[in-house]
């Protein structure tokens, strides 16, 4: 490589390097969710449907005969997100799509989809299992109905996250996590998004063959985040 070639080289990197860094320190100014709000949110739809008691001022989960008592908790939800945030940030219909990551399988349907946030609903009735991945973005797991189930390399016993509780994951780090038996949760992911997207399509290439599910991912997640850009939500 000539000198003149590596120094253009050089210079696109810095450069480039320059934009990330910049993006990266002001990322914060784009974020239109809290997890604590959203924490409380989902407290409080758990609470409204009977899936969560305060005795002693202590949230007890209430046992469900099934998965379909979840339905209302999620329709609480998404009303509430209609009140609290713009519209123009949110889904306009709900589209369930598979999704397998990490050797997990379950469905979602994404309520807000953004280069630097994403919520979705997410869960199985049936139970799954497998890696959460190593991403760039803070993850916030919701627990709406059953059990995750989740350790570090290193721990000798799991954690346990049961309705009304959430599974933070930091960014950059990893864990295996079960959804015991069967469980859904409200997910909400804060940093930069795009970076995960190859894990959660990953499966697809390489096992499932799925490429209808590959399809929608794409169309739905794609239409969402540029959608959002043209509007001036990175």
């Amino acid at each position: 490589m000539s000198k003149q070639r590596l120094l253009i080289l050089s210079l696109f990197v810095v450069c480039l390097s320059a934009i990330i860094g910049y993006l990266d320190s002001i990322k914060t100014r784009f974020y239109i969710f809290d997890p604590e709000q959203l924490h409380t949110l989902a407290q409080r739809a758990l609470i409204a449907n009977g899936h969560l008691k305060n005795i002693d001022g202590k949230l007890i989960p209430i046992p469900q005969e099934n998965a379909n008592t979840t339905r209302p908790v999620i329709d609480y939800i998404v009303a509430e997100l209609r009140k609290t945030i713009d519209t123009r940030y949110l889904t306009n219909e709900e589209e369930w799509i598979f999704n397998n990551a990490g050797g997990a399988m379950g469905a979602m349907f994404i309520i807000h989809a953004s280069f630097t946030e994403y919520l979705i609903i997410f869960g199985t009735p049936l139970g799954t299992e497998g890696h959460t991945g190593l991403h760039t973005a803070d993850d916030y797991f919701h627990i709406l109905y059953g059990e995750q189930w989740a350790f570090s390399a290193g721990s000798l016993d799991k954690e346990i996250y049961q309705a009304g509780s959430v599974h933070y994951l930091p960014k950059g780090t990893s864990k295996q996590f079960k959804m015991h038996k069967g469980c859904w949760a409200l997910e909400y992911a804060r940093g930069w998004i795009p970076p995960m997207m190859p894990f959660g399509l990953a499966d697809t290439l390489t096992s499932t063959l799925d490429f209808k599910t590959f399809y929608h991912t794409i169309r739905i997640s794609g239409r969402e985040m540029i959608r959002n850009l043209l509007q001036g939500k990175i």
